[in-house]
């Protein structure tokens, strides 16, 4: 007999997201439904998926279990937020009403505003306002279904303000049921003391700001905007390769607005993924195809931004290619925090299908964070990072617009979000 001490009971649907990971092609469509499904877990880790007859014949409940009624409620695989700069201060509000008006995001750069603006306000703000900041922004996500989430640094752009950024990632993390993985991006931009000798910023993050970060083993990955007006595609290739060396996972800014070939690039160097997409090439689509790189698709930027483009997700799943959604949660071009608004912009916006779409926000957002093994499906030795829904089916997530479904987080085998208010204590194990 399995043993447990957490069990979910008599769920309307439990959709497992099991089969192959990554997802492609067909495979992106298969979310393994169970209807009147019953999960259990032990020690955070689950040990059980299936109908309740094969529930009572396998499993044994331990004294003081904890017990969910799953009744009337859709569970799901908590979403991976597999892209976000979430470590910020301040705001770009001033920004914004300014692109309503007209002006371009490039516009806006080279009238010092931008991302610029708010590398002034982190780099104000203290380590512990950051880290506040970033525990409030965990709960909002939290709230909507996010378990897991990546955070990049990119703000700072100096060593001790990029440290910073990485330190309020850690310390948020260890206070907060999500899950963080954080990301080094100090090549998110060129710093203004740098502008006329963008070489010597390089020579920076290459010999003084990639070892320090290591040496604290703050940062997993390490990612750069490859991208026209920023950091050009050789350089881009110095970065990566510094990194790798260093002891980074790469992760690569591509073809946002103009196509440089930094996707190709992420594929040939072995990046575990390549981010935006919405100016890719078919040279690109095909190398992401052929590669093991994931293309992490973000719909809420062209539609922050209002664009007419879009990352071509229906012919980057038709060629074969991995694809997951994310936020891309900043204060810029996404203030956005929920996973479940950017699986229905996946669907409305993107032409995915609710499983696609589902499948992106949870199991290829893992690959993203090269953590499938670990989370972003409901399988047996994966962690019980969960969400239960008040939907007549999953396909309600994106049928059913402008309300919030989610009535209970469970984070490695513990409630942390009970009648859609967070309710933990402690910092998750």
């Amino acid at each position: 007999m399995k043993k447990a001490d957490f069990v979910v009971a008599g769920c309307r649907q439990v959709v497992t997201g099991r089969g192959s990971a990554p997802k492609r092609k067909e495979a992106l469509a298969e979310v393994d439904v169970i209807p009147d499904g019953w999960l259990a877990s032990r020690d955070g880790r689950i040990v059980f998926t299936g109908t309740e007859a094969a529930f009572r014949a396998e499993v044994e409940t331990a004294p003081g279990a904890v017990r969910i009624d799953g009744r009337g409620l859709v569970a799901l695989p908590g979403f991976v937020d597999a892209h976000t700069h979430l470590p910020f201060a301040g705001d770009r509000a001033e920004e914004f009403g300014l692109r309503l008006k007209g002006w371009t995001y490039q516009q806006l750069a080279e009238r010092g505003l931008g991302i610029k603006t708010t590398v002034g306000a982190t780099r104000r703000a203290t380590l512990e306002e950051l880290t506040a900041l970033c525990r409030e922004r965990l709960d909002r996500m939290l709230l909507q279904g996010t378990t897991t989430a990546e955070a990049k640094s990119g703000y700072g752009l100096n060593l001790a303000d990029e440290i910073k950024q990485l330190e309020a990632v850690r310390a948020a993390g260890r206070a907060h049921p999500v899950e963080l993985v954080a990301t080094f991006m100090g090549a998110h931009d060129v710093p203004a003391e740098y502008l006329s000798r963008k070489e010597d910023y390089i020579d920076l993050l290459v010999h003084e700001i990639m070892p320090e970060v290591r040496r604290r083993k703050l940062a997993r990955f390490f990612d750069v905007f490859c991208e026209k007006g920023v950091y050009s595609l050789a350089e881009t290739e110095r970065l990566v390769q510094a990194a790798g060396a260093a002891g980074f996972d790469i992760k690569i800014h591509a073809d946002e607005f103009v196509p440089l070939g930094g996707t190709e690039l992420a594929a040939a160097v072995g990046a575990v993924s390549a981010e935006h997409l919405i100016a890719i090439t078919e040279a690109g689509i095909r190398a992401l195809a052929e590669s093991g790189t994931v293309a992490v698709i973000l719909p809420g930027v062209p539609f922050f931004l209002r664009l007419s483009g879009r990352a071509p997700a229906r012919r980057l799943i038709d060629a074969g290619a991995i694809v997951a959604l994310a936020t891309d949660f900043n204060p810029g071009t996404s203030m956005i925090e929920s996973m479940l608004f950017i699986l229905q912009l996946g669907v409305f916006t993107h032409e995915l299908n609710i499983e696609e779409a589902l499948n992106a926000a949870t199991i290829n957002g893992a690959c993203a964070l090269r953590l499938q093994d670990e989370v972003g499906t409901l399988d047996a030795g994966k962690k019980m990072d969960v969400v239960l829904c008040d939907l007549p089916s999953y396909e309600h997530l994106a049928y059913h617009l402008g309300l919030n479904p989610v009535v209970r987080v469970i984070k490695n085998g513990r409630l942390v979000v009970e009648d859609g208010r967070p309710v933990y204590s402690s910092p998750a194990p």
